[in-house]
């Protein structure tokens, strides 16, 4: 797959089919629309190509709603994109000057003379330029003069499927990882760097990988105890994730990411890891001792196992 962070990068591509989205996520819902697009530059003997935006529109158009978190780092979409075989990947450059393009000039500058574009392939009530001015119909409207098709996905296709980024991060916020993963189409993951914590977790007989460095774009999931899967080195191993203040022993109330990696003891500070989380097994709890601490941690790990 290639990868443009500019118009100017590209180079004269075979019957380019096209779609446009933030894409995060790449969700099920994502994919009925890249599944159109792959079958489409078969129709055409074209190549698939996807027109993404970095940084996300929302975090430029409105800087001071601070509320919106990724599901995906743009590295992560771009995995993800390669993953659904797509060709090209276009991530421009999303400015408050760009909002302002209008959608005859878009259409121009952009689709027609940046991408080359044969086919357009476009959800239902897709909007586009200045103050959303374009749409189906004035993409109809140029299509006969610039020598491309254009192809309205409609919404009961779309809607069927009942996914949205938006349903994806509440399900997260709340903990309800399956529901999550399900609409995903895989299992939701972050990753950073393990970093030294207070090494109390070995005291009690459950070393923890404390993850540092984590994107503050990203979103991560809700207060509480996880089964998860960590990749380290290229190889998978079970385990469980606190995430949350660690109110029994803690009183900085920050917000703290800790994976206890099952039958594992190597020294890895520094080392990226990746978690993968497949449920929420409980509630963040305050504990009367480190004892009774200890024993909850031994019925998290076997409810782990019996999830992985």
């Amino acid at each position: 797959m290639k990868v443009y962070k500019s118009l100017s990068e590209i180079r004269k591509i075979d019957n380019p089919v096209v779609t446009i989205g933030t894409f995060d996520g790449v969700h099920e819902g994502h994919k009925q629309i890249i599944e159109r697009l792959n079958k489409a530059k078969e129709e055409i003997r074209g190549e698939s190509f996807i027109f993404t935006f970095h940084p996300h529109p929302r975090q430029v158009l409105f800087p001071g709603q601070r509320d919106l978190k990724l599901l995906t780092l743009t590295g992560e979409k771009l995995h993800l994109l390669e993953k659904a075989g797509i060709d090209h990947v276009l991530v421009y450059p999303f400015t408050k000057e760009f909002s302002r393009l209008s959608a005859t000039d878009y259409i121009k500058q952009i689709l027609v003379e940046g991408i080359g574009t044969k086919k357009l392939i476009i959800g239902y009530d897709h909007k586009f330029g200045n103050n959303r001015e374009g749409n189906f119909e004035i993409l109809e409207k140029f299509s006969a003069q610039y020598n491309f098709s254009v192809e309205e996905i409609p919404a009961h296709e779309i809607e069927h499927s009942n996914v949205s980024s938006t349903k994806i991060r509440r399900a997260l916020e709340q903990g309800d990882i399956q529901t999550a993963n399900k609409y995903l189409g895989y299992a939701y993951f972050l990753s950073g760097t393990v970093i030294k914590g207070k090494q109390l977790g070995r005291q009690l007989g459950y070393p923890t990988a404390n993850i540092g460095d984590v994107d503050g774009t990203k979103l991560v999931p809700g207060i509480g105890v996880y089964a998860v899967t960590t990749i380290l080195g290229g190889k998978r191993y079970k385990g469980m994730m606190s995430v949350g203040l660690n109110p029994t022993t803690d009183t900085d109330n920050k917000l703290k990411i800790e994976v206890n990696i099952f039958n594992f003891d190597k020294d890895i500070y520094g080392k990226e890891i990746t978690v993968e989380f497949c449920k929420r097994l409980r509630n963040e709890e305050k504990f009367e001792s480190l004892e009774k601490l200890k024993k909850q941690l031994a019925i998290d790990k076997e409810n782990a196992l019996s999830v992985l």
